[in-house]
Protein backbone atom coordinates (compact mmCIF):
# COMPACT_ATOMS: atom_id res chain seq x y z
CA UNK A 1 0.00 0.00 0.00
CA UNK A 2 1.32 3.40 -1.47
CA UNK A 3 0.03 5.61 1.45
CA UNK A 4 2.04 9.22 -0.29
CA UNK A 5 0.05 7.66 -3.75
CA UNK A 6 -3.16 7.33 -1.59
CA UNK A 7 -2.70 10.96 -0.31
CA UNK A 8 -2.09 12.07 -3.41
CA UNK A 9 -5.30 10.53 -5.35
CA UNK A 10 -7.17 11.79 -2.23
CA UNK A 11 -6.21 15.06 -2.53
CA UNK A 12 -6.36 15.23 -6.44
CA UNK A 13 -9.96 13.31 -6.06
CA UNK A 14 -11.50 16.04 -3.02
CA UNK A 15 -10.31 19.23 -5.07
CA UNK A 16 -12.22 18.22 -7.95
CA UNK A 17 -15.35 17.62 -5.58
CA UNK A 18 -15.14 20.18 -4.01
CA UNK A 19 -13.88 22.93 -6.20
CA UNK A 20 -15.97 25.98 -6.25
CA UNK A 21 -18.33 25.17 -3.41
CA UNK A 22 -19.21 28.22 -2.45
CA UNK A 23 -21.12 27.29 1.44
CA UNK A 24 -17.28 27.47 2.73
CA UNK A 25 -16.85 24.10 2.72
CA UNK A 26 -15.41 23.99 -0.32
CA UNK A 27 -11.34 22.52 -1.76
CA UNK A 28 -9.57 25.60 0.64
CA UNK A 29 -11.32 24.42 3.56
CA UNK A 30 -10.55 20.53 3.36
CA UNK A 31 -6.97 21.86 2.47
CA UNK A 32 -6.78 24.02 5.27
CA UNK A 33 -7.95 21.28 7.53
CA UNK A 34 -5.63 19.09 6.37
CA UNK A 35 -2.37 21.52 6.82
CA UNK A 36 -3.85 22.35 10.40
CA UNK A 37 -4.36 18.29 11.50
CA UNK A 38 -0.37 17.69 10.13
CA UNK A 39 0.55 20.80 12.28
CA UNK A 40 -1.30 19.89 15.48
CA UNK A 41 -0.09 15.86 14.79
CA UNK A 42 3.67 17.44 14.48
CA UNK A 43 3.12 17.84 18.30
CA UNK A 44 0.66 15.47 19.23
CA UNK A 45 1.22 12.53 17.67
CA UNK A 46 -1.08 9.78 16.31
CA UNK A 47 -1.51 8.03 12.71
CA UNK A 48 -0.18 10.59 10.22
CA UNK A 49 -2.05 8.58 7.80
CA UNK A 50 -5.61 8.14 9.17
CA UNK A 51 -5.29 12.02 10.12
CA UNK A 52 -4.73 13.34 6.85
CA UNK A 53 -7.62 10.64 4.76
CA UNK A 54 -9.72 12.35 7.52
CA UNK A 55 -9.17 15.70 7.13
CA UNK A 56 -8.90 15.53 3.41
CA UNK A 57 -12.38 13.58 3.47
CA UNK A 58 -14.26 14.90 6.02
CA UNK A 59 -16.35 17.06 3.92
CA UNK A 60 -16.91 15.83 0.97
CA UNK A 61 -20.65 15.29 1.25
CA UNK A 62 -21.41 17.56 4.03
CA UNK A 63 -24.83 16.69 6.17
CA UNK A 64 -25.89 20.20 5.78
CA UNK A 65 -26.08 20.12 2.23
CA UNK A 66 -27.02 17.23 0.81
CA UNK A 67 -29.31 15.81 3.20
CA UNK A 68 -28.56 12.15 2.81
CA UNK A 69 -27.90 10.35 5.59
CA UNK A 70 -24.23 8.47 5.69
CA UNK A 71 -23.75 9.37 2.36
CA UNK A 72 -20.16 11.06 3.28
CA UNK A 73 -19.43 7.89 4.91
CA UNK A 74 -20.44 5.74 1.91
CA UNK A 75 -18.02 8.09 -0.39
CA UNK A 76 -14.97 7.38 1.99
CA UNK A 77 -15.71 3.58 1.88
CA UNK A 78 -15.60 3.50 -1.35
CA UNK A 79 -12.98 5.64 -2.51
CA UNK A 80 -10.56 3.74 0.55
CA UNK A 81 -11.67 0.94 -0.75
CA UNK A 82 -10.57 1.20 -4.29
CA UNK A 83 -6.86 1.41 -3.00
CA UNK A 84 -7.06 -1.86 -0.95
CA UNK A 85 -6.50 0.41 2.20
CA UNK A 86 -6.81 -1.79 5.53
CA UNK A 87 -10.62 -2.16 6.54
CA UNK A 88 -9.29 -1.08 10.24
CA UNK A 89 -8.35 2.11 8.89
CA UNK A 90 -11.16 2.50 6.76
CA UNK A 91 -13.26 2.18 9.86
CA UNK A 92 -11.83 4.71 11.78
CA UNK A 93 -11.23 7.20 8.82
CA UNK A 94 -15.12 6.93 8.35
CA UNK A 95 -15.92 7.09 12.25
CA UNK A 96 -13.87 10.21 12.28
CA UNK A 97 -15.75 11.53 9.57
CA UNK A 98 -19.27 10.53 10.77
CA UNK A 99 -18.48 12.67 14.35
CA UNK A 100 -16.21 15.45 13.43
CA UNK A 101 -18.57 18.20 13.01
CA UNK A 102 -20.46 19.99 15.68
CA UNK A 103 -24.56 19.06 16.39
CA UNK A 104 -25.43 21.04 18.92
CA UNK A 105 -24.10 22.87 22.18
CA UNK A 106 -26.01 19.87 23.93
CA UNK A 107 -24.80 17.29 22.10
CA UNK A 108 -21.99 14.75 23.54
CA UNK A 109 -18.78 14.45 21.16
CA UNK A 110 -18.12 10.99 20.20
CA UNK A 111 -14.28 11.48 18.78
CA UNK A 112 -12.33 9.27 21.42
CA UNK A 113 -9.16 8.64 19.48
CA UNK A 114 -6.30 10.61 19.11
CA UNK A 115 -6.43 10.53 15.78
CA UNK A 116 -10.14 11.54 15.56
CA UNK A 117 -9.51 14.39 18.07
CA UNK A 118 -6.88 16.08 16.06
CA UNK A 119 -8.78 16.25 12.81
CA UNK A 120 -12.16 17.90 15.17
CA UNK A 121 -9.98 20.04 16.60
CA UNK A 122 -8.28 20.88 13.29
CA UNK A 123 -11.88 21.63 11.88
CA UNK A 124 -13.17 24.10 14.66
CA UNK A 125 -9.81 25.67 14.32
CA UNK A 126 -11.17 26.41 10.96
CA UNK A 127 -14.61 27.48 12.04
CA UNK A 128 -12.76 30.85 14.17
CA UNK A 129 -10.50 33.58 13.22
CA UNK A 130 -11.20 35.75 10.13
CA UNK A 131 -11.68 32.47 7.54
CA UNK A 132 -14.01 31.26 10.36
CA UNK A 133 -16.69 34.39 10.21
CA UNK A 134 -16.34 34.54 6.45
CA UNK A 135 -17.32 31.24 6.04
CA UNK A 136 -20.34 31.71 8.79
CA UNK A 137 -21.51 34.39 5.99
CA UNK A 138 -21.33 32.17 3.27
CA UNK A 139 -22.91 29.05 4.37
CA UNK A 140 -25.89 31.12 5.60
CA UNK A 141 -25.83 33.06 2.74
CA UNK A 142 -26.53 29.61 1.00
CA UNK A 143 -29.22 28.56 3.69
CA UNK A 144 -31.24 31.88 3.07
CA UNK A 145 -30.48 32.85 6.70
CA UNK A 146 -30.74 36.41 7.64
CA UNK A 147 -27.64 38.24 9.10
CA UNK A 148 -29.17 39.21 11.93
CA UNK A 149 -32.37 39.32 13.66
CA UNK A 150 -33.44 40.96 16.92
CA UNK A 151 -36.26 39.45 17.42
CA UNK A 152 -34.98 35.63 16.99
CA UNK A 153 -32.39 34.39 20.15
CA UNK A 154 -29.56 32.27 20.04
CA UNK A 155 -30.47 28.94 21.29
CA UNK A 156 -28.47 25.88 23.20
CA UNK A 157 -29.60 22.92 21.31
CA UNK A 158 -29.86 20.25 23.39
CA UNK A 159 -30.02 17.40 19.98
CA UNK A 160 -28.82 17.05 16.71
CA UNK A 161 -32.51 17.14 15.64
CA UNK A 162 -32.89 20.41 17.24
CA UNK A 163 -29.52 22.04 15.64
CA UNK A 164 -30.81 21.06 12.39
CA UNK A 165 -34.59 22.03 13.16
CA UNK A 166 -33.93 25.54 14.47
CA UNK A 167 -33.85 28.60 12.07
CA UNK A 168 -31.62 30.80 13.58
CA UNK A 169 -29.43 33.95 12.01
CA UNK A 170 -25.87 33.74 11.27
CA UNK A 171 -25.21 35.82 14.06
CA UNK A 172 -26.75 33.65 16.14
CA UNK A 173 -24.43 30.87 15.11
CA UNK A 174 -21.96 32.30 16.88
CA UNK A 175 -23.56 32.05 19.86
CA UNK A 176 -25.06 28.60 19.64
CA UNK A 177 -21.53 27.39 17.90
CA UNK A 178 -18.58 29.13 17.24
CA UNK A 179 -17.65 30.83 20.38
CA UNK A 180 -18.24 27.70 21.99
CA UNK A 181 -15.55 25.56 20.57
CA UNK A 182 -12.46 27.10 21.95
CA UNK A 183 -13.77 25.27 25.34
CA UNK A 184 -13.96 21.97 23.34
CA UNK A 185 -11.18 21.42 21.48
CA UNK A 186 -9.07 18.12 22.47
CA UNK A 187 -5.55 18.94 22.30
CA UNK A 188 -3.33 21.42 23.87
CA UNK A 189 -1.61 22.22 20.30
CA UNK A 190 -5.29 23.65 19.54
CA UNK A 191 -6.09 25.11 22.08
CA UNK A 192 -3.01 27.67 21.95
CA UNK A 193 -3.74 27.90 18.41
CA UNK A 194 -7.36 29.24 19.28
CA UNK A 195 -6.93 31.98 21.42
CA UNK A 196 -6.01 34.45 18.91
CA UNK A 197 -8.86 33.52 16.70
CA UNK A 198 -11.60 32.97 19.28
CA UNK A 199 -10.37 36.51 20.46
CA UNK A 200 -11.33 37.78 17.29
CA UNK A 201 -14.60 36.63 16.72
CA UNK A 202 -15.36 38.32 19.90
CA UNK A 203 -14.26 41.68 18.36
CA UNK A 204 -15.97 41.30 15.05
CA UNK A 205 -19.31 40.48 17.44
CA UNK A 206 -18.54 43.42 19.79
CA UNK A 207 -17.85 45.92 16.78
CA UNK A 208 -20.95 44.18 14.85
CA UNK A 209 -23.50 45.29 17.83
CA UNK A 210 -21.68 48.75 18.03
CA UNK A 211 -22.58 49.12 14.60
CA UNK A 212 -25.87 48.40 14.86
CA UNK A 213 -26.67 50.10 18.37
CA UNK A 214 -25.48 52.79 15.96
CA UNK A 215 -22.77 53.50 19.30
CA UNK A 216 -19.36 53.45 16.72
CA UNK A 217 -19.27 57.17 16.22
Amino acid sequence: MNKGLIIKKTKEYVKKTLWGEATGHDWWHAWRVWKLAKRIAQKEGGDLFTIELAALLHDVEDWKFNGRKDSEINLAKKWLAEFGVDKKIISHVCHIIKNVSFKGAGVKNKIKTKEGKIVQDADRLEALGAIGIARVFASSGYGGIEIYNPNIKPKLHKSFKEYKAFKTTAINHFYEKILLLKNRLNTKTAKKMAIQRHKFVEQFLDRFFKEWKRKDV
